[in-house]
């Protein structure tokens, strides 16, 4: 069943009304006509089983046949804090992290960050990123559609983790496997930071500025992975940890 989202306000107590790109998706390029099937999430959690009812130039009118709270996202919200790499290196984690369950993608700008970014490509990527996430929570049949935050320079990043319950940092330095798998399997709390290099990884001061933070190092194994890579790993060794049935 295909997956749409709304903003709160165009859902009424027996139906949803949808306009915007999804019009033209639904009618043209998906072909759905009237008395079909979709799936249409506020954002917020809940989720509305539908049929369409009426299709017109600008809008789709669905009417509800159903509704759930959640039953798709992890019991454990995981913000990823991603050293910014190039682009198309950062749209691909945002697409996988989404698909993997993430609930808010942070960009950091650390010392060895590459890509530079003024306030007109800032809105222009911002507007990117935003899309790429929202296409890949309705490829996920996700619930909401996870942020994607503006840059945040690394020390921004480290204050804004403090009010989460419980922070990792892979890092090519780390030892210890058997304790990482420890730190990764007991992840069963609020909220989670997970701190990925860009290219080139974190310095060594960034590292002890994050342990400073009482965020945990950990190890991903001997070899030496991509930033995008690394960020894949970790989502998905965490979903798989937290999954429930």
């Amino acid at each position: 069943m295909y997956q749409f989202f709304v903003e709160p306000s165009q859902i009424s107590e027996k139906s949803i009304l949808i306009n915007g790109a999804d019009v033209n998706h639904i009618k043209n390029v998906l072909r759905l006509r009237v008395g079909e099937n979709i799936s249409i999430s506020d954002g917020q959690g809940e989720t509305f089983y539908c049929i369409i009812d009426l299709i017109s130039d600008n809008t789709i009118v669905a009417n509800i046949i159903d509704r759930r709270k959640s039953s798709k996202e992890l019991k454990t919200k995981i913000f990823l804090f991603q050293g910014l790499p190039k682009k198309d290196k950062f749209e691909l984690i945002i697409q996988k992290a989404v698909e993997l369950g993430v609930y808010e993608i942070i960009p950091v700008i650390t010392a060895r960050t590459i890509v530079k970014l003024d306030d007109k490509k800032e809105l222009k990527k911002s507007n990117r990123w935003d899309s790429i996430a929202e296409s890949a929570a309705k490829q996920a049949g996700r619930d909401i559609i996870p942020k994607v935050k503006a840059p945040m320079k690394y020390k921004e990043a480290l204050e804004y983790a403090r009010s989460l319950e419980k922070n990792i940092i892979p890092y090519e330095m780390a030892t210890n496997v058997m304790h990482s798998k420890q730190v990764i399997s007991n992840m069963q709390c609020s909220s989670v930071g997970v701190f990925i290099g860009p290219e080139g990884g974190f310095e060594e001061g960034e590292v002890k500025m994050a342990v400073d933070n009482n965020i945990v190092p950990i190890t991903l194994g001997k070899r030496i992975l991509r930033t995008e890579t690394a960020g894949i790993t970790v989502m998905s060794l965490l979903m798989f940890s937290i999954e429930e049935d």
